[in-house]
Order: structure tokens, then C-alpha cells, then sequence
């Protein structure tokens, strides 16, 4: 007998009992042998277990030089079992998919344990209901090659007509699709079908002896139905725009000043100076500097700012999280006050709440952990103009390249992609070769003015944390700092 009081015996339970038999069927691994394997993880006195089913389908082609001269296809296939005990966690990941391998696999995730065994499994295995945030209208593996080529050789014509000072250009393509199931040792089934895609470019142009470059990319989790002429006109523009607007570029004087963040892709600073700190790890292990300040103001009553598992197609939206909770908008911070930590299921059972659905994970290699999924500054009660028109003197911030954060204390070093001077009021001369150096919680204070233009940027983001990245999407209503450090010339 099992520790359920079944008989162990298929034909007893059924060949595929509950909601096990999809999994079973998709995975060929028995719903048995899934039983069995959160058995052997539990054996050792773990207190909960979750096992991870993923199927990733990818694929890629670039042209560059006119032709396209790169592609590749890649098949990902694996299961993790993980086992929690108290804050431990055991995990162990598998690319066979056998009986044995799972049983090896839930064993090893089940050293972390070493009591007395503290239950048995549940009687049966329920299907949960997944909400959808996105769709795919075409499976990519039934997109014909020939498709994906013609849309890359558009944008590069495209890239090519715009400007006479274009003299090179790279564009890439890539889809993927990605299956899902977790299977927990509370009953739990949860399962999630991912599209994503992705369409870039790259330009160099010369003028003189100058040459520079530029890029633009837009992704989502949809199908090639995403690819609308506006997109793909879009994609092209702003890539040659950004390349040649640095010939007039100057380095703007340094200093403290005003910095006006556009709407949109500057959403980059509020995720990575501001939003790490606000995942719970950080703040259950009391290295991030918001882990005293939940419930406290930390800006100004018109600013509001969340994280959002739901926005319709946004390349950071997920249905279920990695860990089979349900996904939904996260409020962080409401009317200024600190109001939320983004938690997976270890940081929720710390601080006495439920989760966030916010437990990710870059694939079954990896164990879950709090992560952002879409996060963005809610309108405010200022318009873009507005804003502009408030500044004397300082710089209006377009996108961002490359940074640095400390993610327990905020500082940051941002390199500004494309931006521009603000002088007297308007946006006048473009800008290059400079940084906004600063630290998030104080700039989250500093933001004195906020927009009424919310922007989800549409670029194609990936998030890296412990060695992982996951997909992500951040946006921004215009919005003032009155204060921070730029970079430029002396």
C-alpha cells in the first residue's frame, strides 16, 4: 500500500490517474512514474516538491551582407524536481526522460532532507485552469522558411532606402515556442504554451570620415500575425534614425541637472535600478535597501508603479508562473508607499503572504526564484509638454545602452543610447557619450512630475539574475527627476 492507501499497482490507480494524464501523454513519462518520482522526492522528510516539464522549440536565421549567411534550429528537453524543506532547496534536472532518470533526479533533490517523512502524496492530481495573455495564430514550426526570409530581406531594403549614408545592415529573426508543465506534490497541474518572437536591426552609416551605428528591435509573444507593415515600417525607421542622429550629437556639460525620461524604453532604469530591489529574496535575505520599508513612502503620492504578468502579448507575460502559481498584476508601489515585494512560493511563506506568480525560471535546468515579468510606472497627472517645458537646462533621455547596478544598495551607472538637451524649455541638440550615474531608491524620491503617456516598450529585453535570464518587457510614462548625475564632458 501507498502512504495514500491506494494500491501501488497501475491498474488499481488507472494508467493515467487525474490530471496526470496529459502530462503523461505529452512527456511519454506514465502519470505512475510521476507519482512515484514526488514520492522518492519526499521520502526524506521534504515538505513540499514540484516537477518540471519543459518541451523548447527554437529557431533563427540573420542576414547579413545581403545574404542570409546564419541559421540554426534547437530542440530543448527536460524535466527538474525540486524539494523544499524550511528555506533549503533540493534540485536536480534530468535531459532523459525515463523512469529512472526521474526517480535519480527526485532522489538527488531530495538529499536537502533528512527527517522523518511529513506526508503523502495527494489523492489526486487537478488540472488548473490557465488564463491567457497572449496567442499564437500560426505555430512557427508550420511557417515555411521562405516566409521568415522574405521578411528579413523586406526590413533590409527597407533600412537600405531610408538613408544614402547607410552602408551596412544585419537584421535577424528568431521564433521559439515553449510547453509547460508543473506537476506539485499539493495536486497541483498547471500547464502554459509560450510563442515568442523577435525582429532586429542593426545599421552603420558614414557620413565623412564619421561612421556610426544604430539598432531597433520589437518582440512579443505572438505569431507572425505581429508583423504588421506598421510594425515592420516602424522597426526600419527607427533603427537608420537613431544611427544617423548621432552625427549631430554633441556630449552635453556635466553635472547635477533635471533628466526627463521618455516614455517607453527608458522604462530599462526603473527595472533595473528600482525593480531588483523590490524582488522579495533580496528583502527576505535584508540585502536589499527597500527589506525596512515595506508600508513606508518611497516617492511622491502621484507615483505608482507594478509589475504585470497580464499585459495582452508583451514578451515579459506569463499565464503561470514557473512554480504553477497564477500570474497577475503586482502592485509595488501605490500612491508612493511601498506596498509590495514580488515573491515566488520560498519568500511568500517567509513574509506570511501569498505569492506574487512571479517564481521564474530560464528553463528546467534552473530552480525558481523572484523575478519581474512587465514592469512599468503608471500614468500621472503632468503632460509630456508639460514636463519638457518645466526644465531650463538638462537632458531628455530617450533609451538606454549598457549599465551597472548594485542591487542592494541601487547605485547605478546608465550609458544614455539616444537622448537629447533640454534648453529653455525644448528639446534641442541629440546627445552622445553620456551616463546618468545615481542610485535608484533616491531617484525614485526624486521623480517629481510623471506623464499621462504610458509606453510598454516593444523591444525584445531579457532580464539576467544568478546566472539566468528570462524574457521581460518595461515601459514609462515621461516623467521628470529633479536631480541626478550625468556624465559628460567637464
Amino acid at each position: 500500500m501507498t502512504r495514500d492507501g491506494s494500491s501501488g499497482t497501475p491498474a488499481a490507480r488507472g494508467a493515467a490517474p487525474d490530471g496526470l494524464a496529459p502530462v503523461a501523454a505529452r512527456f511519454g513519462i506514465s502519470a505512475e512514474d510521476i507519482r512515484r518520482a514526488i514520492e522518492v522526492a519526499l521520502a526524506r522528510g521534504g515538505e513540499y516538491c514540484d516537477v518540471f516539464f519543459q518541451h523548447r522549440a527554437s529557431n533563427a536565421l540573420v542576414l547579413e551582407d545581403e545574404a542570409v549567411n546564419r541559421a540554426w534550429t534547437s530542440i530543448d528537453l527536460g524535466v527538474g524536481v525540486r524539494v523544499l524543506m524550511g528555506d533549503a532547496t533540493g534540485y536536480a534536472f534530468t535531459e532523459e526522460l525515463t523512469p529512472e532518470a526521474l526517480r535519480r533526479a527526485a532522489a538527488t533533490a531530495s538529499e536537502i532532507a533528512s527527517r522523518a517523512p511529513q506526508g503523502g502524496l495527494p489523492g489526486s492530481f487537478e488540472v488548473r485552469g490557465t488564463p491567457r495573455h497572449y496567442r499564437a495564430d500560426t505555430a512557427f514550426g508550420q511557417v515555411a522558411v521562405p516566409r521568415k526570409i522574405a521578411l528579413v530581406r523586406d526590413v533590409n531594403q527597407r533600412l537600405r532606402a531610408a538613408d544614402p549614408r547607410v552602408v551596412k545592415t544585419t537584421v535577424s529573426f528568431s521564433d521559439e515556442e515553449t510547453e509547460i508543465y508543473i506537476v506539485t506534490s499539493e495536486g497541483v497541474v498547471r500547464h502554459d504554451f509560450q510563442p515568442m518572437t523577435r525582429l532586429a536591426a542593426v545599421c552603420v552609416a558614414e557620413q565623412g570620415a564619421s561612421r556610426e551605428t544604430g539598432t531597433y528591435n520589437i518582440a512579443a509573444r505572438e505569431g507572425m500575425s505581429f508583423f504588421t507593415e506598421e510594425r515592420i515600417a516602424r522597426l526600419a525607421r527607427e533603427a537608420v534614425r537613431r544611427t544617423v542622429l548621432m552625427f549631430e550629437a554633441v556630449a552635453p556639460q556635466g553635472g547635477e541637472m533635471p533628466v526627463v525620461l521618455g516614455a517607453g524604453a527608458s522604462g530599462i532604469l526603473l527595472h533595473e535600478a528600482i525593480g531588483h530591489g523590490m524582488e522579495a529574496d533580496f528583502n527576505r535575505k535584508g540585502t536589499s535597501t527597500y527589506s525596512t520599508r515595506l508600508g513606508r513612502p518611497v516617492a511622491e503620492k502621484f507615483v505608482n508603479v507594478v509589475d504585470d504578468a497580464t499585459v495582452e502579448a508583451a514578451r515579459g507575460s506569463i499565464n503561470v508562473d514557473d512554480e504553477g502559481n497564477a500570474t497577475e498584476r503586482t502592485h509595488l508601489v501605490v500612491d508612493g508607499v511601498l506596498a509590495s515585494y514580488l515573491h515566488d512560493r520560498l519568500s511568500a511563506r517567509h513574509f506570511g503572504v501569498k505569492p506574487t506568480g512571479s517564481g521564474r525560471r530560464e528553463s528546467f535546468r534552473h530552480v525558481p526564484m523572484p523575478r519581474m515579468r512587465s514592469t512599468y510606472m503608471l500614468p500621472g497627472p503632468h503632460t509630456p509638454d508639460e514636463i519638457i517645458r518645466s526644465v531650463a537646462r538638462g537632458i531628455y533621455c530617450e533609451s538606454f545602452g549598457n549599465g551597472q547596478v548594485n542591487i542592494g544598495a541601487g547605485d547605478f551607472t546608465f550609458f544614455v543610447k539616444t537622448g537629447y538637451m533640454i534648453e529653455g524649455g525644448k528639446l534641442t541638440r541629440p546627445i552622445k557619450d553620456t551616463n546618468l550615474i545615481g542610485n535608484g531608491p533616491a531617484v525614485l524620491s526624486k521623480i517629481c512630475m510623471v506623464g499621462n503617456d504610458l509606453e510598454i516598450d516593444e523591444g525584445g529585453w531579457t532580464c539576467g539574475k544568478n546566472g539566468q535570464g528570462v524574457p521581460v518587457s518595461q515601459g514609462m510614462p515621461t516623467c521628470k527627476i529633479s536631480g541626478v548625475t550625468v556624465g559628460g564632458r567637464s
